[in-house]
């Protein structure tokens, strides 16, 4: 060996744009590449890079590989750094090359170190390097892969344990389910966080027990729910805890959703198989606009961001027929995304429903989630008679239903609260 280590750097051309902005495919595929060139693995560090691409590392014992990737260009810059002679980093570079489906591939191999250029010199450390050496313990491999759900100015990043539990793209989007470390399982759609185990409370028991405990004494009561969207089946648990609900209707328009949650997150979806529920796999548009008026006493629009198939339900003519088909007596309540976050959509929705209902049936409210970007999340309560969200309130009955049911976020002090907006949001809902 003439040198101390090998430095190859690589240039992929017409790769696949889709793996090249997957994180913990490309993690996957460099881990792979280092252990084909006989590497032993250390440490790996993978994220998203804003706003298209991938960055990270694998730390060998022999060094380190390197990348990071453009997909709009279907590029990729390669970094293969080994030393000694035991790791052969062109083998890396074949596997990447195809892992990547590159259409083309270059490399420069430089030599680091050249030792006819270095003077090595004796260094004696004595009973230190004894110690040292009696301590030595093969090197524990460890991952730090990370979900980024991000706009063009703000980004949550999650850690996860590195593959995926669940990956599938149905005809309207694409459905992941990732292991992280502090949240639990996680359902995510086209790359943007839905829920996780450890706090979908915050958002499930606050989008059905403020209306509905809202309501609780009320006459006649919310016995027919409609849940559009929510094949996680958070909601229609939540739901079902009133024993007042004869039945529970649910129109989810992606079956893969609800196939992922039913096998990975059994605490969400314990009660799709409830006797009271009808599931309908469906599109939740087309189903308002055959729906018969004044047909559900509750109405939860329980949708993903407005993107792709969940569009539509941002739409003016969806809420004129969820008008229609509520009640007289009935409430509505709808995730009316982050006043940060999704500033824009949520306030045209909130103006949307206000021409709708009347501003005086309106009313908005907050919740706090942790894996959601900025973590200030907003709902939107609605009647058609005019009760009162928080006026209506029982708190002696909702604080006995939160101790029956255990509730991890949901009391009558938070319900009353949550109507407390900050002065900025009330700055833009009054404009």
């Amino acid at each position: 060996m003439k040198s101390l280590g090998r430095h190859i750097l690589v240039e992929f051309h017409g790769c696949s744009a889709e793996i090249l902005n997957d994180v913990p495919r490309i993690e996957h595929d460099m881990l792979e590449a280092a252990t084909r060139s006989g590497a032993t693995i250390i440490n790996s560090v993978f994220h998203h890079f804003s706003p298209f691409g991938v960055s990270g590392v694998i730390v060998i014992q022999e060094s380190h590989l390197a990348i990071h990737t453009w997909p709009e260009y279907r590029y990729a810059a390669v970094d293969l750094f080994t030393c000694g002679d035991s790791v052969n980093p062109w083998v890396s570079y074949e596997s990447l090359k195809t892992a990547f489906e590159a259409e083309h591939g270059s490399a420069i191999e430089l030599n680091r170190g050249q030792l006819e250029l270095l003077e090595k010199i004796n260094i004696d450390l004595g009973d230190m390097r004894d110690q040292a050496t009696q301590k030595l313990m093969p090197p524990k491999q460890s991952r730090s892969v990370w979900f980024t759900d991000k706009d063009d100015n703000i980004a949550l990043s999650i850690r996860h344990k590195g593959d995926r539990l669940f990956q599938e793209k149905s005809p309207y989007q694409l459905v992941e389910i990732y292991d992280t470390f502090k949240y639990g399982k996680m359902l995510t759609v086209d790359k943007m966080v839905m829920c996780s185990e450890k706090d979908e409370t915050a958002y499930h028991e606050m989008i059905i027990h403020v209306p509905m405990l809202a309501h609780a004494t009320a006459t006649p009561g919310l016995k027919k729910a409609l849940v559009i969207g929510g094949g996680d089946g958070g909601s229609v648990r939540e739901i079902l805890r009133h024993p007042q609900v004869e039945s529970v209707t649910m129109v989810e328009i992606d079956e893969v959703v609800v196939r992922a949650s039913r096998k990975f997150l059994p605490s969400l979806s314990s009660s799709l198989d409830d006797p009271k529920l009808n599931l309908i796999i469906g599109d939740g548009i087309n189903y308002l606009e055959d729906a018969q008026d004044e047909s559900f006493d509750f109405i939860v629009v329980d949708s993903s961001d407005p993107v792709g198939p969940s569009v539509g339900l941002f739409s003016a003519e969806f809420y004129k027929n969820v008008h229609r088909v509520l009640t007289p007596h009935g409430v509505i309540a709808a995730q009316s995304e982050s006043p940060r976050f999704n500033q824009a959509a949520f306030v045209d929705l909130t103006g949307c429903l206000q021409n709708i209902f009347g501003p005086e049936n309106i009313h908005t409210y907050l919740a706090f989630i942790q894996t959601y970007p900025t973590g200030m999340w907003s709902f939107t309560y609605g009647t058609k008679n005019g009760i009162h969200p928080v006026d209506a309130l029982d708190p002696a009955g909702a604080t006995e239903f939160t101790k029956k049911h255990d509730l991890q976020y949901y009391n009558p002090d938070v319900h009353r609260a949550a109507f407390c907006l900050p002065t900025f949001i009330q700055n833009l809902l009054a404009r």
